[in-house]
């Protein structure tokens, strides 16, 4: 085991060095299922008028000049045609309900694309070939609102209220107190696991519910020595684990000055520490990409998957695996005071760009359908999966419905519920490079190297790119 594991490990590595940003485009994983008081100035505009009436009655009086221009017509850029781009197009047809002469036109771009594109106009100081609406992922959103700040359109005061959305979601597009996106894809995680391998251990999900990463050590040596299942399967290449680990404490591998702060990190150490020990004792599944990652659950290797909820597209697809899964809150690190069971991985919003040739009809749309609307999330969950971020949609009954794929259970009001609980950390615009610096630190830390030594040269890497 040990050799074909250091063989896994020494090919991750080769991959991971060649990959640029961290794996670059999460949009096949996340974004294709892939602070507080900040939210509270955003508020301070159109609290009163939300406080005690319907969100969406809010967003009809805030939205008049806008609907008086619902005739005319918008342009988006978003990619993936089931989920995102059908979403927008349901929004479309909500919106020509009251809207008759509203027209949508959404080309399919893909994240890569938005970004190049975005970056081609910026350098050109012309912003004139962008849309009027862009779908951008929220890992990445950060650096281009830092590096391009007037290629955004200040959403504030759209008519919101900013309070139905998680604090977390919300910051990923705030600056300096300011609302740039209207909040989509949720990116939440959980903890996915086939009940019954774990009955054939001898444990149930209950026994995973609001445990540490330590007692999932535990709980995984048990489960593959009584069934030769693995609890958890993960890319090596990925670095979605550590990143959800140090991040559900509300940390990051960056410091509140955006410095780099991988060496003397506490919390970090402690995850790669927990994250090292499940390599070694043979608890997960390292695996060379996605593809491989999916066919580990497909062929029943893996017991358990700990990531964002947008696994859910993967699993519902395993036709004869329907009632095994069950899901609950993710493990929390131990001995970190501010550690949480609740995290997120992925996700994105949409922003109207500076180039936006019709304003007022931009803000009401989106407005009236992704930032105030339960009917419209009623509809996309069966049409699309797309979990809302809008809290309130997580009270309708289509949301508490059971899932029978999950043995009956409510699972998208409670994906909703855990995404509120997701405590806030420190944005970084190189997240992607963060996470592939500290994944190769365990990749060499398993192989033989020292922490300190694997971590040194991950805070100096990360260093590096950061004065790119």
């Amino acid at each position: 085991m040990k050799k074909k594991l250091i063989a896994v490990l020494l090919a991750s590595a080769m991959v991971v060095s060649t990959a640029a940003c961290g794996g670059g485009d999460d949009s096949s994983k996340g974004d294709a299922a892939d602070g507080a008081d900040s939210a509270d100035e955003g508020n301070a505009d159109n609290g009163d008028a939300a406080d005690g009436e319907d969100a969406s009655d809010a967003g009809d009086a805030a939205g008049d000049e806008g609907s008086a221009a619902g005739g005319g017509k918008l342009t988006v850029w978003a990619w993936d045609q089931t989920f995102n781009i059908k979403a927008m197009e349901l929004a479309a047809e909500q919106y020509k309900k009251d809207h008759p002469d509203f027209e949508l036109e959404v080309i399919e771009t893909s994240s890569d694309d938005c970004q190049t594109k975005l970056t081609t106009c910026a350098n050109a100081g012309d912003y004139s070939t962008m849309p009027d609406i862009v779908l951008m992922q929220d890992n990445s959103y950060q650096k281009f609102l830092k590096s391009y700040p007037d290629a955004f359109t200040d959403l504030t005061d759209i008519g919101i209220n900013w309070d139905d959305f998680a604090a977390l979601k919300q910051s990923y597009s705030m600056a300096d107190g300011k609302h740039y996106g209207v909040p989509y894809d949720n990116g939440v995680c959980a903890a996915f696991y086939r009940t019954d391998i774990l009955e054939e251990a001898g444990y149930s999900i209950d026994d995973l519910k609001d445990i540490t990463w330590s007692k999932f050590i535990e709980i995984g040596q048990a489960v593959r020595e009584k069934t030769g299942k693995y609890l958890l399967t993960s890319e090596a290449t990925g670095g979605d684990v550590i990143m959800l680990m140090i991040q559900s404490c509300g940390a990051n591998f960056v410091n509140e000055e955006g410095k780099a702060y991988i060496t003397d990190n506490e919390i970090a150490d402690k995850c790669v520490d927990l994250y090292t020990e499940m390599i070694q004792k043979d608890v997960v599944k390292l695996v060379n990409n996605w593809d491989e990652y999916v066919k580990t659950v497909t062929d029943g290797e893996a017991a358990g998957i700990v990531n964002g909820n947008w696994m859910n597209g993967t699993l519902v697809g395993i036709e004869d695996q329907k009632g095994l899964w069950q899901i609950t809150t993710i493990p929390k690190v131990d001995g970190v005071e501010s550690a949480t069971n609740y995290a997120n991985n992925g996700g994105s919003s949409w922003y109207i760009t500076s180039n936006c040739q019709n304003m007022d009809l931009a803000k009401d749309f989106l407005l009236n359908t992704f930032g105030s609307s339960t009917e419209f999330y009623d509809t996309i969950l069966p049409a699309t999966s797309g979990i809302a971020c809008y809290l309130p949609a997580g009270e309708s009954t289509v949301y508490n419905e059971p899932v029978e794929f999950y043995g009956g259970q409510p699972i998208y009001s409670t994906l909703v519920e855990y995404s509120s609980h997701i405590p806030e950390f420190t944005k970084t615009p190189y997240h992607y490079e963060a996470r592939e610096a500290v994944n190769t630190a365990i990749i060499n830390i398993t192989n033989g190297t020292s922490k300190e030594d694997a971590l040194k040269e991950a805070q100096e890497t990360l260093e590096f790119k950061m004065s790119e």
